[in-house]
């Protein structure tokens, strides 16, 4: 697993709060797909990140999830970057945490992308 924006290799513990951790994403291979897991605050700023995992898993593997669990805010940056990869790869949005489903809510982005309620639905499992 490859650690991007600081951080350590292992996936977020959906049960401890992330406020205050740098933004960043994990990138591992599980199957078929490439596997994002997001941590922290992304906007405008931190996006960058964002899009670079999204580029690799969609360049390289048949799927991309993106494990929203440890997200604490979401901008319309975000939203952009998941609905143009939507338009490039199978994208899969997995348990996506309050701050992203509401920004997918409020603007009908839900009903565009693949949201998912477990990673392991997420991935096919």
């Amino acid at each position: 697993m490859t650690s991007v924006g600081g951080g350590e290799d292992r996936p977020p513990d959906p049960t401890t709060p992330h406020a205050g951790s740098l933004p960043h994403v994990m990138q591992r291979e599980e199957g078929d797909a490439w596997v994002v897991s997001v941590v922290g605050a992304f906007d405008l700023n931190s996006a960058p990140v964002l899009e670079a995992a999204l580029e690799t898993g969609a360049v390289t593997h048949a799927r991309v999830v993106v494990d929203a669990v440890g997200l604490t805010f979401a901008d319309s940056t975000v939203l952009n970057l998941l609905l143009r990869f939507s338009r490039m790869t199978v994208l899969r949005v997995a348990r996506p945490a309050s701050a992203l489903a509401r920004v997918l809510e409020l603007t009908g982005a839900d009903t565009v992308l693949d949201v998912r309620p477990t990673l392991e639905d997420a991935l096919g499992l």
